[in-house]
């Protein structure tokens, strides 16, 4: 039986699009300070959320924005089929725990920092391909959990290099559905693995790069679309050096992304928060997608979108090896109600 929605190598095309049916971004007080704060649907007053812990502080956060998902989608827990989520942490126990909580029928995904569009591709999947009329995306990330697991505590004081990255304190989650308002999910391109043999986990834009300029290039090849064919290219996690990179490597492949390409790891924060390359973690674009994106689509801004989120796959025993950092990344491609219509 052939492949009917598939088009080209990585790329699905979905017949009938599903929609976001809802979505919620839930951020860190310093994510509140930057230029994206009033994009937020909550915005913690301080990092430990009102929890003992950093990690209890992170599950809090992902379960409140998945209700908050929920809730605005006019839906209640009981109607969704299945939840898909992940986290940086060791078995992806905000996740986990989140899905205890909730009692949603639960798929735990782990894309590093590639996870909420991980998630919503294959959401998208699911409620196209007729097994669920209602599926939760979410992903969430926490500076402080991130820093004690894969580099120092905070508490060392340790110096960051300039190429470093600070791990975006947020939670954000989508309903994804087979009815709805929109904006609509028309195209998923599914990212190879992807490493060039960077070893250095203080610079992750430079690990990503390559996987994410593959999976635009892909994305270019299977559709037949150009850079041109979209209003807003936006990747993941890149930040700074990783987005320069990416649009080297895109160009070299004959695809000009300048003139509407960025990266959410640039506009979460403001230049003087001082995070030297820019944002990361899964709630990077978890926010961002949810908060800001979405609100910008919904207003018309964009029509179409193409998001690709990126992760660096690799861990601190990986690490101690001496063991390079594969990278990852996935497309989605967002449309207006608008768009579609046309």
């Amino acid at each position: 039986m052939a492949a009917t929605k598939k088009t080209g190598m990585q790329t699905i095309t979905f017949q009938n699009p599903p929609f976001f049916r809802g979505n919620a971004a839930v951020a860190g007080p310093k994510e509140g300070q930057g230029p994206l704060g009033r994009t937020f649907d909550v915005v913690l007053p301080d990092t430990l959320n009102g929890e003992e812990t950093w990690e209890k502080a992170e599950r809090k956060m992902l379960e409140n924005a998945c209700e908050l998902a929920i809730t605005k989608a006019g839906l209640t827990v009981e109607e969704i089929d299945f939840m898909m989520a992940g986290d940086l942490l060791n078995q992806l126990i905000s996740a986990n725990f989140t899905a205890r909580d909730l009692g949603i029928p639960f798929i735990g995904l782990y894309g590093a920092c590639s996870t909420m569009f991980e998630g919503i591709a294959l959401a998208s999947m699911l409620v196209e391909g007729g097994f669920a009329d209602y599926v939760l995306a979410a992903a969430s990330s926490h500076y402080d959990t991130a820093e004690r697991q894969y580099r120092y505590p905070t508490e060392m004081g340790v110096q960051r290099p300039l190429t470093s990255q600070w791990t975006v304190t947020g939670a954000g989650a989508a309903v994804i559905g087979c009815e709805g308002k929109g904006p609509a999910i028309t195209h998923v391109t599914i990212g190879k693995v992807i490493d060039l043999g960077i070893k250095d986990p203080s610079d992750m834009g430079s690990a990503m790069a390559p996987a994410a300029a593959d999976t635009v290039i892909q994305h270019f090849k299977d559709t037949g679309r150009s850079p041109s064919d979209y209003d807003l290219i936006i990747t993941g996690d890149l930040a700074a050096v990783g987005r320069a990179l990416t649009e080297q490597l895109v160009k070299q492949a004959g695809y000009d992304i300048s003139k509407n390409y960025t990266d959410c790891g640039i506009l979460i924060y403001d230049p003087v928060q001082d995070t030297h390359a820019g944002g990361s973690g899964c709630g990077c674009s978890a926010v961002v997608l949810n908060g800001y994106l979405m609100g910008e689509i919904r207003t018309g801004k964009y029509r179409r979108v193409l998001g690709v989120g990126t992760g660096a796959l690799l861990s601190p025993i990986s690490s101690f090896q001496g063991e390079s950092i594969p990278g990852i990344g996935h497309a989605v491609v967002i449309e207006s109600t608008a768009s579609l219509r046309k």
